[in-house]
């Protein structure tokens, strides 16, 4: 949840560096964004988290910038997948400190603060892909688990560090990461705010795949370009029945599983597809 560059007694904090935290809390216009570099390639949206000084460190200004790019996409019929990034050095450290340090609990509670981070960048249809270089910690860490897949650097460093600066983790972080690795690990990682790198990433299931810092951006946007190019609302369906795993027992999920199944033969690209592959030629989707 939070960006932990301070310096505490600790070596994670010191691995970080000097980092400027300029404030950021102001608003923006649609058309001029200021703490996200956004592009299209191809029918794949790419988002660059663009706070070099402060690396990346979230903050309103700069998620209520990516969830309203996000949001746009989601209703583009010519974005079929996203990916987000960050820089070499951090995806993202963490959540803005100075912004949220000196809230009182009703002032928390009454805003119900970072329940939109979470609510908003979660309900996007359209596949998110989370590419990871350097740090993803905090809430960076929990900004690439509410994303579908998870590429990462080899250099890519994730941990959930909220204890070392009295807290705990705040926008899903206790609950995704113990789903994605486990109770031991997850308690191991949030109890004593230690790091795991890119391959033990991988080897627990939290990453997807290790590519090497210089190709991973490609590696992503080729990936997602590989999903945008299937047909939408099948892989919207796919996305949604996988995603209730999580939020359903093993019984509930697979009738939940079976009734998106059946709703695909109402689809053309149902017909399309299996027509296509009986005729051994590419299928041609209408995205219907």
């Amino acid at each position: 949840m939070f960006r932990l560059a301070v310096k505490p007694a600790s070596r994670v904090f010191s691995q970080l560096g000097p980092v400027s935290m300029a404030p950021c809390s102001r608003l923006f216009s649609t058309s001029n964004f200021e703490y996200i570099l956004a592009e299209k390639r191809g029918n794949v949206g790419l988002v660059t988290l663009n706070r070099p000084k402060a690396l990346n460190a979230l903050c309103d200004g700069l998620i209520s910038e990516l969830t309203t790019q996000l949001e746009e996409w989601d209703k583009d019929p010519e974005t079929g997948a996203i990916v987000i990034t960050g820089s070499e050095r951090a995806f993202a450290a963490g959540a803005d400190i100075k912004e949220m340090a000196n809230k009182t609990y009703m002032e928390a509670y009454k805003t119900n603060m970072l329940a939109s981070w979470n609510d908003r960048i979660t309900q996007i249809k359209t596949p998110v892909i989370a590419a990871v270089n350097g740090f993803a910690l905090g809430g960076g860490c929990e900004l690439a688990m509410m994303c579908d897949i998870i590429y990462a650097g080899e250099k890519a460093k994730f941990g959930q560090p909220e204890v070392k600066i009295g807290t705990i983790p705040g926008c899903g972080g206790t609950q995704r990461l113990t789903r994605f690795v486990g109770k031991s690990k997850a308690m191991e990682m949030i109890l004593t705010g230690d790091m795991i790198k890119a391959n033990d990433a991988e080897r627990m299931g939290l990453v997807a795949k290790v590519c090497p810092p210089e190709e991973l951006v490609d590696h992503a946007v080729s990936q997602a370009t590989k999903i945008a190019n299937l047909s939408q609302p099948i892989i919207a369906l796919a996305k949604d029945s996988v995603n209730a795993a999580y939020n359903t027992t093993m019984e509930q999920g697979v009738v939940y599983e079976r009734r998106l199944f059946h709703s695909t033969f109402s689809t053309h690209d149902q017909k399309e597809g299996m027509a296509s592959f009986a005729e051994k030629r590419e299928p041609q989707w209408k995205h219907e």
